[in-house]
């Protein structure tokens, strides 16, 4: 079968989807965050960011925040061994994240997998739950870094404001296990939870599959592997957070995004080597495999996200294939900001209106949910 690569030219009109604009104003930051204000160089004078036709809306947090991690001392990512890119990682969620806060059950269970037991994380707000939807998470770090830990504060966070339980997944990570072994154990242990087995203690009558930047790759092709291959519950909806959907890096955002926003260049280039993906299979590339036939949709950008156009690339494509999708768009923020909530205190209302929306979708494809 002929793969047609597809590239922005090909979404011009994406530009038209729709938009989720955040006005701004004044926000403090929390008195356990570091104090950037007082911190040279972080002057309140330097924060202005005004928009331009040359210069993107930056909201005045993320400025803040961009500012620091920017000037932060100390060797960056992907200057060094993945061992240690990942302790990098987990310590950020001390200084950037939200506390994990009160919930009834936060427990570890292991799932069987393609090549061993995978670890993975109950969240849910309810001690006793009757039977109902679950959520799956899968999470970012561009396949090579990110852990249960690094993500605990957001998915406690959803399941408190979902009422529903998450499950985090802590698949194999690159370059130790490379491409397509992070796929194989997300397929794997969303099917053993569709199952509904005794170690799961959950009855699970349907599943929600999320989960950002490589999480949201792995969201949109487990969602592929189960429409293809049905598993014992359905996909009620998906949801991929600001995700990497094709190995094409010639996107204007890309050119726009890549230095100083976060997801550099460097470190794209840093987890491209370490993953390996094999270009021409649907698990590196979904975008340029068909689509018809998904569960409906709820795809999130970031305005100021490296990976943003080819993210709307992947609405486009669903509203081609005639999937029922919404598309949210962080505007002024950039990628990686769901688990950056007291560094950037204006995300919590993105995760309030990505969870709204999906309570929304749910309740129209399943009305128990």
């Amino acid at each position: 079968m002929a793969i047609r690569r597809y590239r922005y030219a090909d979404f011009v009109h994406a530009k038209d989807a729709e938009r989720h604009i955040y006005e701004v104003e004044h926000i403090a930051l929390r008195p356990n965050m570091l104090d950037l204000f007082s911190t040279p160089p972080y002057h309140p004078a330097n924060m202005e960011n005004v928009m331009t036709e040359t210069t993107p809306f930056v909201r005045p947090d993320v400025a803040l925040f961009l500012q620091f991690l920017n000037a932060a001392p100390g060797p960056k990512f992907w200057e060094v061994p993945a061992v240690e890119a990942r302790a990098i990682t987990s310590a950020m969620r001390d200084i950037a994240d939200a506390p994990v806060g009160e919930l009834a059950v936060i427990r570890d269970i292991n799932i069987p997998g393609p090549a061993g037991a995978i670890p993975a994380r109950v969240y849910d707000s309810r001690a006793d739950r009757a039977p109902g939807p679950v959520m799956v998470f899968y999470h970012g770090g561009g396949f090579v870094i990110g852990s249960l830990y690094s993500y605990e504060p957001y998915c406690a966070e959803v399941a408190r404001l979902l009422d529903l339980p998450v499950i985090s997944i802590d698949y194999r990570l690159s370059p130790e296990h490379p491409f397509p072994a992070p796929a194989e154990d997300c397929e794997a242990a969303t099917r053993w939870i569709a199952s509904s087995p005794s170690e799961l203690g959950l009855t699970v009558t349907g599943l929600i599959t999320s989960g950002d930047s490589a999480g949201g790759n792995l969201t949109i092709v487990t969602s592929m592997a189960l429409r293809d291959k049905p598993a014992a519950v359905p996909v009620l909806v998906q949801f991929p957070i600001y995700p990497v959907v094709t190995l094409d890096p010639d996107w204007p955002s890309m050119r726009a995004f890549s230095s100083g926003y976060l997801l550099t260049e460097e470190g794209m280039a840093y987890f491209s080597e370490g993953h390996a993906a094999v270009p021409g299979d649907y698990r590196s590339e979904p975008l340029n495999f068909p689509q018809e036939g998904m569960p409906p949709s709820l795809v999130t950008t970031a305005s100021l996200d490296p990976l943003r156009d080819q993210g709307l690339a992947y609405v486009e494509k669903l509203k081609q294939a005639g999937v029922k999708v919404q598309h949210i768009s962080a505007d002024g923020n950039i990628h990686g900001h769901i688990n950056i909530r007291q560094a950037i205190p204006s995300v919590q209302a993105d995760v309030e209106s990505y969870i709204n929306a999906l309570k929304i979708m749910l309740a129209e494809v399943s009305p128990a949910a």
